[in-house]
């Protein structure tokens, strides 16, 4: 029986990923945060897993608990805090989990990136996001999380070609479930209202469960290694109706408000003017009048996971429907 060790492992995503590994037959290095409260973990006592306390952070102790391990699963990253904080967070506990590697001389893992690390403005109205869709390009025009993540994947890149390294990139779409159903890409919250950007454009988003079985699947996946590969659902919605499913399904009924997308980016890009000409470009701007954090959100594109189903031979096993079913169920 393989180890995994799997960073992040009680996180959103993590917790989800960790059962995905028992239930394929791996045993589990899980780490958490040394404070963690980890009886809120429902694996936390399963036999096949040991439960690895560790700061990422800090470089003391990594090293050691990489010791029998055969694949690393690293999904740690910060979302929260300022640039600094997730600096730390996930830039410098990467790099301090790469030398633990080197040290132990492990060379396999899966990393788990992002979309945010595309170049939305690079891509023109309708195009096909894929993989060999281009990287952000002006890092500093996008929040803190795609900066970290596009430095993080960096990083796992030059430990691929380095030392000759057996890694998978898996890059998920936005990842939804129970603790994020009402997520960022359905629109801008004020209150109970949603302004509902561009009603009709697809959101590449993909299950939380789905999207463990895919990670997962990527270990020890011999036609993955060297593969970046997108993760999102299919068939992909739109954001009318996916608010449709939402509001039927879960029973809340918000008020929306759609605004075409057109609209929507004329209204960042005069609000771009304005700053730059009368602000010196230093006014603090919501994000969605910000073209680049903008377009990066809403902007209408179209999405694939056929790269991932012939790559992995994985296919998502949750519908739409039964996924907010299974997510807003007591």
């Amino acid at each position: 029986m393989k180890t995994v060790f799997i960073t992040g492992a009680s996180g959103f995503l993590g917790r989800y990923v960790v059962q995905a590994a028992l239930d394929q037959g791996y045993r589990v290095k899980a780490v958490v945060r040394p404070a963690s409260n980890a009886s809120q973990l429902s694996w936390s006592t399963h036999p096949q897993v040991e439960l690895v306390r560790l700061d990422l952070r800090q470089a003391k102790g990594i090293a050691e608990a990489l010791a029998g391990v055969d694949w690393v699963i690293h999904l740690a990253a910060v979302k929260g805090g300022d640039f600094y904080d997730r600096f730390a967070g996930t830039v410098i506990a990467t790099e301090n989990l790469l030398r633990a590697m080197v040290e132990q001389n492990l060379r396999q893992m899966v990393f788990v990136s992002t979309f945010s690390v595309y170049d939305y403005r690079q891509m023109r109205t309708g195009r096909l996001l894929d993989e060999g869709a281009p990287l952000e390009a002006n890092p500093k025009d996008r929040d803190e999380y795609a900066q970290t993540k596009l430095i993080q994947e960096q990083l796992v890149r030059s430990f691929e070609q380095e030392q000759t390294a057996q890694v998978v990139i898996l890059r998920p779409g936005m990842i939804y479930g129970r603790e994020d159903l009402w997520h960022v890409l359905l629109g801008e919250q004020f209150g109970r209202t949603w302004l509902a950007i561009g009603p009709g454009a697809l959101m590449p988003m993909i299950y939380v469960e789905n999207c463990a079985e895919a990670i997962v699947t990527a270990v020890d996946c011999t036609a993955a290694l060297g593969q970046t590969l997108n993760l999102v659902d299919d068939p992909i919605p739109t954001r009318k109706h996916f608010f449709r499913e939402l509001i039927q399904r879960t029973g809340q009924k918000p008020k929306i408000i759609n605004l075409p997308w057109p609209v929507m980016r004329f209204i960042s890009a005069l609000a771009l003017f304005v700053n730059n000409s009368f602000c010196g470009g230093n006014a603090k701007m919501p994000g969605i009048l910000v073209p680049a954090k903008l377009e990066a959100r809403f902007k209408p594109l179209r999405y694939t996971n056929q790269r991932a189903k012939e790559v992995l031979g994985w296919t998502p096993r949750y519908s739409l429907a039964e996924a907010i079913d299974r997510s807003a169920s007591p």
